[in-house]
């Protein structure tokens, strides 16, 4: 029966370009091999990990790369004891470093408006058997997972010197084994005991027992005689020494004692209490055993955190590796640490052994915890010139700190992309999926890496969890990248999203992301869709951690655009108006007023005749991202059609920005301290070059004459005679993006998904995208105004577009 399940699963796929919804056959080819640049955005975290940080959304002013490790954090312990999730940004992915023309703000929520739900019988049955049929297999399938693609050991650093023997309990320590008979007498002088055994006793049973053959540990734990044991040690808990309760703990660890047994309970209270009696090689040691019992202690770790901090002269580097270790295990960053942690590293950073520099970022990205740009570099150039040497677990964990970070290193991407490709084939299916996502968050586009996980990844498919399918799929779309086994890749992914349709109903976020990422790459698969729209699962999204309501805006208008023939479910209108007005009250505030677009609305009005030649706002309010609406006739002429009178122009007035040299610098190449794409410039100030007559030229128009601004449109349509619309009885409507850096992949032209899927849908609305890219327009902010109006004229009245749109 599951297995016929499995085999009608594939998907109704519908490519926009065939828009085929065949239930088995691999929709056609109809690679969009964009014809230009490509998207992006993230972001990271593990489907058992505690909220790492609210995603922002974009601030243009700055090129960093805002990353929301939403999607991608959780603690196991978290999870198994607090049943948390986390991690999400307000466009799940799309609401960072995707979305240009964000800004960092929260948005408001939003009200619950939902119909009564629609009852759909045949559908009903048809996810219903198969949420049944995957539950029955879900055991088996994370059985059949972990062993063929096992969590790697984050305790690999521990062997990298001696001294961690002391500070770490080793699991791979060898014990004789203890004889069974052996064992029985104790556990029988245990039974028949009337008086109370002394500490030091108590101590050598539970070591002795620990000692015992492994497959005998289950059933000792549950012997009355050793519950009785355990009775007399927490009795006797105050009169242990502390080396002797330390055995007791370690003895606890071997016979992998329940993390919430009584005898723990009593040993935690114990170690807190005794704490700042103890040295920091018992104290380390103690929480690396918590660890290994997998039992969650924030009382202990706070007061370890103290003591630390107190010591801190008297930690070593390995030492400090290992508490950096326990913070990351523990989820918990001590902010008054930080700053003594960052100069701890940069202390040592030539000291520590790759696997500790990979342990000491994993940490760090566990914990959440923040860390400067410049001590991120120098872990980052280290790595960098050391990478072929790393292994791969240690580089997946530089990797996810990185991007939380948001660092956009060079030199250590350009590196990857020589070493990465050929361990891919190698790396279980979660540290690739790290890989893929650290490319698209970081906004970084390598054809090498993404093919190599493109051509790896079918084979391993089956090992995905939803999150890991979802983060594949929301990387190459955020890349805008197909690769060249595109049906393959897309298929076996889209299929692993069905098999995990139980999981969504946990963890909606994922499934929302991995159908953003395939509707940037025009990519609907209609049943997947159709179960995100549907009302029941609309209000799971509501007990989510994530701002959701945003992402299912943006699938239910890039639907309804391009899948005109769309029959499934669809966003309820109430809600779909709730979200659009709250989109334009934060576009008015936060987009709407940046000067690079305050300064292209006011000159085009200057240039068109008024107001009502131009209109600042969102065409398309679900890619949140602004337009400069122009209507042209037929002859060339502008035509007015905007008589509300926008309310920019007075908000940049009183905001009072100026274009100074540094936000000029920030617009242009990003962060000051940041590794600048100069590449973008040269392209843009060569092809300038290159285009000769038929290019622009600051200060002079298409003919080579200066233009006033009151008579630079008539001027314009005289010197032109070719613009006439004949084809085009209504006209044509231009759609004027002012972009910026976050449109596009770093250091390139490529742009990334979220915006290539605007201008597609804006084509398909009947719009001629025309754009002031960031490398020719920002540039210009500081230049005369002529020169601007110039340039504008050039690129609204190009004869070229004109003749296109007819």
């Amino acid at each position: 029966m599951a297995t016929v399940l499995i085999c009608r699963r594939f998907p109704r796929l519908s490519r926009v370009t065939t828009f085929s919804t065949t239930a088995k056959c691999k929709a056609k080819s109809g690679s969009s091999k964009s014809e230009e640049e490509k998207e992006e955005t993230p972001e990271a975290a593990t489907t058992r990990t505690e909220s790492t940080a609210t995603i922002q959304l974009l601030n243009p002013l700055d090129y960093r790369v805002l990353y929301n490790p939403s999607a991608y954090a959780r603690s196991r312990a978290a999870s198994q004891q607090h049943a948390a999730r986390s991690s999400g940004d307000a466009f799940t992915s799309l609401g960072t470093t995707q979305v240009g023309s964000t800004s960092s703000q929260a948005w408001p929520p939003i009200r619950k408006a939902l119909p009564k739900p629609r009852s759909k019988p045949l559908l009903e049955q048809t996810i219903s058997a198969s949420l049944s049929a995957a539950q029955t297999k879900e055991e088996a399938e994370k059985e059949k997972s972990e062993l063929h693609d096992s969590k790697e050991d984050p305790r690999a650093f521990q062997k990298e010197r001696p001294e961690y023997r002391s500070l770490s309990y080793d699991k791979s320590e060898p014990v004789e084994t203890l004889p069974l008979e052996e064992g029985d007498s104790i556990l029988h002088s245990v039974a028949t005991s009337e008086g109370s055994q002394s500490p030091g006793t108590i101590s050598d049973h539970f070591v002795k027992l620990s000692r015992l053959p492994v497959e005998q540990h289950s059933g000792l734990v549950t012997d009355p005689r050793f519950n009785k044991l355990c009775h007399c040690a927490v009795k006797s808990m105050g009169l242990f020494s502390t080396s002797d309760l330390i055995r007791v703990l370690k003895a606890c660890v071997r016979l992998v004692v329940p993390p919430t047994h009584p005898l723990l309970n009593a040993c935690e209270n114990e170690f807190c209490r005794r704490v700042w009696d103890m040295n920091l090689d018992q104290v380390l040691l103690v929480a690396d055993c918590w660890r290994c019992l997998e039992r969650s202690v924030p009382s202990y770790l706070s007061i370890l955190f103290s003591y630390a901090n107190m010591h801190w002269k008297d930690l070593t580097l390995p030492h400090f590796v290992q508490l950096l270790y326990i913070i990351g295990e523990g989820r918990r960053s001590p902010s008054d640490l930080m700053q003594k942690v960052e100069s701890m590293i940069l202390k040592h950073l030539d000291s520590f052994a790759l696997e500790e520099v990979g342990a000491i970022c994993l940490g760090l990205f566990k914990s959440l915890s923040g860390i400067s740009d410049h001590v991120m570099r120098r872990i980052a150039d280290r790595v960098s010139l050391e990478m072929e040497d790393m292994s791969t677990y240690a580089l997946v964990n530089v990797l996810k700190l990185l991007r939380y970070t948001r660092m956009d290193h060079l030199p250590l991407l350009k590196e990857l992309g020589k070493v990465i490709p050929a361990r891919i084939p190698t790396i279980n299916i979660q540290g690739i999926m790290h890989i893929s996502l650290t490319c698209s968050s970081l906004h970084y586009f390598d054809e090498g890496i993404v093919a190599a996980v493109a051509m790896s990844l079918p084979s391993k498919v089956a090992y995905c969890r939803s999150k890991d399918a979802a983060k594949f799929l929301w990387s190459f779309g955020c890349l805008d990248y197909e690769p060249p086994n595109e049906e393959e890749f897309y298929s076996s992914l889209i299929e692993q999203m069905h098999r995990k349709l139980y999981e969504f109903a946990k963890f909606p976020e994922h499934l929302l992301t991995g159908l953003l990422g395939l509707a940037f790459v025009k990519r609907f698969p209609e049943e997947l869709i159709d179960y995100a729209l549907r009302d029941e699962f609309i209000q799971r999204t509501r007990s989510s951690k994530y701002e959701l309501q945003k992402d299912l805006f943006t699938l239910s208008k890039s639907v309804e655009i391009e899948c005109p023939s769309y029959q499934g479910s669809r966003l309820p209108p109430q809600l779909s108006q709730e979200i659009t007005e709250m989109v334009l009250t934060f576009a008015e505030q936060e987009i709407y007023v940046r000067p690079e677009i305050v300064e292209a609305a006011s000159l085009l009005e200057s240039m068109l005749g008024g107001r009502e030649y131009v209109k600042s706002h969102m065409i398309l309010p679900h890619t949140r991202s602004s337009d400069l609406e122009v209507h042209l006739a037929m002859d060339g002429h502008p035509i007015p059609f905007n008589f509300k009178e926008p309310v920019r122009v007075k908000k940049l007035k009183e905001t009072g920005v100026s274009l100074t040299d540094d936000l000029m610098s920030q617009l242009i190449k990003g962060r000051s301290n940041s590794q600048a794409p100069v590449e973008v410039d040269n392209e843009a100030r060569a092809a300038r070059q290159e285009q000769g007559e038929q290019g622009w030229t600051p200060g002079s128009g298409r003919d080579g004459a200066m233009l006033s601004g009151g008579s630079l449109a008539h001027a314009c349509l005289e010197a032109t005679p070719s613009l006439r619309l004949s084809r085009h009885p209504q006209g044509v409507k231009l759609a004027i993006q002012v972009s910026n850096r976050n449109h596009y992949c770093y250091a390139s032209k490529r742009l990334l998904g979220l915006h290539r899927l605007k201008r597609r849908q804006l084509q398909q609305l009947g719009y001629v995208v025309v754009e002031l890219p960031f490398w020719e327009w920002f540039p210009l902010l500081k230049r005369t105004r002529l020169e601007k109006l110039s340039y504008l004229q050039y690129k609204v009245f190009d004869p070229a577009l004109l003749s296109r749109a007819a």
